[in-house]
């Protein structure tokens, strides 16, 4: 409904000299803002919990990578970061172009078989690890802290620092790390500050709106595009180097 022709309406206008509704003291047909004797309660203000910055990881992977060379200054030290990615049968929308006027249409059959698409990736020079699983715990993280490194080379080449989240199956106790490789746990509830995350998008690109039978044939396409990315240094360098990802330390 349209307001058109309605005029809002307008407030009383008080003398000066009268006393106004805000007022403590009695006046004839007014109410007190304020009743006598009895006194305001005084409710203390929340604070407000500051909003997590990129300072706490920046901080702790700086320290931990001086620590690091200072401790071994022979061998190089290098910083990657790790996270895994859940593909399955349930299908993977996305906006697509279309004629004006037509409505496009993607098939889709929701089934619950799912892989796991473990990332191992250094953003400051492209360097990555893939690997793919059909499930997520701390045996099998274990094996994959191993087989990656052995393949990077940790321990007799270069150690290892490797930045994760605190999901059950990366964290002690119980969890073996091999030579050479140092774990940095990034703050709880801090996906953005994970670049990994940014791997997901470009790995999903060769199933996005389509409809596949069975799960081996999204398992080919997978291992295929990951292929192609390790291939691509650039390409990850581009979508997982932050601003704030420590690349060299310089004395003070």
């Amino acid at each position: 409904m349209e307001g058109r022709g309605i005029r809002p309406r307008s407030l009383p206008s008080w003398p000066r000299n009268s006393a106004s509704p805000r007022s403590t003291r009695n006046a004839p047909g007014m109410r007190c803002g304020r009743s006598a004797g009895r006194s305001r309660r005084h409710v203390p203000r929340t604070r407000r919990r500051p909003a997590p910055t990129s300072r706490p990881p920046l901080k702790k992977l700086a320290a931990t990578l001086a620590e690091e060379e200072a401790r071994h200054p022979g061998p190089p030290v290098t910083l990657f970061c790790t996270d895994e990615h859940r593909i399955g049968l349930k299908p993977i929308i996305r906006r697509v172009w279309a004629p004006r006027g037509q409505r496009p249409t993607a098939l889709g059959h929701h089934r619950y078989e799912w892989l796991y698409v473990t990332a191992f990736v250094a953003p400051a020079t492209g360097e990555s690890h893939w690997y793919v699983g059909n499930g997520v715990s701390k045996p099998l993280f274990e094996g994959l802290l191993a087989l990656f490194a052995r393949e990077a080379g940790a321990g007799e080449r270069r150690t290892v620092i490797l930045l994760l989240d605190g999901a059950g199956w990366h964290t002690e106790p119980g969890l073996r790390v091999p030579d050479g490789l140092r774990l940095v746990y990034l703050p709880p509830y801090t996906p953005e500050l994970q670049p990994a995350e940014h791997l997901w998008r470009l790995v999903d690109e060769p199933i996005v709106n389509r409809h596949f039978d069975h799960l081996a044939e999204i398992q080919d396409r997978i291992e295929k595009r990951c292929q192609d990315l390790e291939a691509d240094p650039d390409t990850l360098r581009a979508n997982t180097l932050f601003h704030w990802w420590p690349q060299k330390i310089m004395p003070n």
